[in-house]
C-alpha cells in the first residue's frame, strides 16, 4: 500500500516508537491520528508534527474509549487504512516477591493493556478497513501492524505479565490475518528488542549496559526511526502478512 494519502490511526502515538512512526508515515504523504492516554502529550506532538496529524484521547483497554476516538477520526478523515499499535506498558515483578504471591490486579492490568488494548484498537479499524474501496492489483483494503516484544520469546525474570502479554500480541496475528483475509486486510506484528524510548534513556548505566552487551550487531540499543521504518515497509510490502518480526540486533534475552 502506498502511504500517499492514506489515514494512519497510532495508538501510543504521542512519544517513542508511535510518535517515531507517526513522524515516518508523514514523510511519505499519509496522514495520522494520534491515539494516546495522554491527550495532552498527544496534542502538543500533532502541534509538532504539522496540520495532517491530529490527536484524540484514548483509553486502550476501554471499549468505549477507543470506539469514540475512532468515530472521531473517521469524522474528521473519513477513512482508515493503517492501524499501528504501539500503545503499551512494561511493569515487572517477580511471579513470588518480598511482599508475597504478584497481585493479579497487576498481572491482569499488564494484559489489559497489552494484549486486550491491541485486539480492542485493531478490531475497531479493522470495521472500517474493510469498507474502504480496494487499492492496487491486489484489492488491499487495509494493514495492521501490532508491537510484540523479544520478551516473548526470551521473557526475563520479573516479566511473567509482560511476556504473556506480548506473547498473546504474536499469537494472534496468524489467526486474525486469517480472519480478515476475506476483506483484504493485511496483518503483521514487530517485536522490538531494547530501543532507546523515553524509559530506556531515563535508565542508569548498570541497567542499560547489561542489555547492550546481549545485542549482537549493531551493538547497541535500536532506535525509534527504525521501527518507524519496518513499520513503513510492512505497508509497502503487499505480501508481508501473518508475520511476526524480530527487529532486535540479534539480542537473545538472558534470565536477568
Amino acid at each position: 500500500m502506498d502511504l500517499q494519502d492514506k489515514i494512519a490511526v497510532i495508538t501510543g502515538g504521542a512519544s517513542g516508537l508511535g510518535r517515531a512512526t507517526a513522524t515516518t508515515f508523514l514523510a511519505a504523504g499519509a496522514k495520522v491520528a494520534l491515539l494516546d492516554l495522554n491527550e495532552e502529550l498527544a496534542a502538543k506532538t500533532a502541534a509538532d508534527l504539522g496540520d495532517s496529524a491530529s490527536a484524540f484521547g484514548a483509553d486502550v483497554t476501554s471499549a468505549d474509549s477507543v470506539e469514540s476516538a475512532i468515530n472521531a477520526v473517521m469524522e474528521e478523515f473519513g477513512a482508515i487504512h493503517v492501524s499501528v499499535n504501539c500503545a503499551g506498558i512494561g511493569a515487572a515483578a517477580r511471579t513470588i516477591g518480598r511482599e508475597g504471591p504478584l497481585s493479579l490486579d497487576a498481572f491482569n492490568f499488564v494484559i489489559q493493556v497489552n494484549l486486550v488494548g491491541t485486539f480492542n484498537s485493531l478490531r475497531l479499524c479493522a470495521g472500517h478497513m474493510e469498507k474502504n474501496d480496494p487499492l492496487g492489483e491486489d484489492g488491499e483494503r487495509g494493514v495492521i501492524i501490532n508491537t510484540a516484544s523479544v520478551a516473548a520469546y526470551d521473557g526475563q525474570i520479573g516479566q511473567a505479565a509482560y511476556s504473556a502479554s506480548k506473547s498473546g500480541v504474536v499469537g494472534m496475528t496468524l489467526p486474525i490475518a486469517r480472519d480478515l483475509a476475506r476483506s483484504n486486510i493485511r496483518v503483521c506484528t514487530i517485536a522490538p528488542g531494547i530501543f532507546e524510548t523515553p524509559m530506556m534513556m531515563g535508565m542508569p548505566d548498570k541497567v542499560r549496559q547489561p542489555l547492550i552487551e546481549m545485542v549482537q550487531f549493531p551493538h547497541r540499543l535500536g532506535e525509534a526511526p527504525e521501527y518507524a521504518l519496518l513499520a513503513r515497509q510492512i505497508v509497502e510490502n503487499p505480501y508481508l502478512n501473518g508475520e511476526t518480526i524480530r527487529l532486535d540486533g540479534g539480542i537473545r534475552m538472558q534470565p536477568r
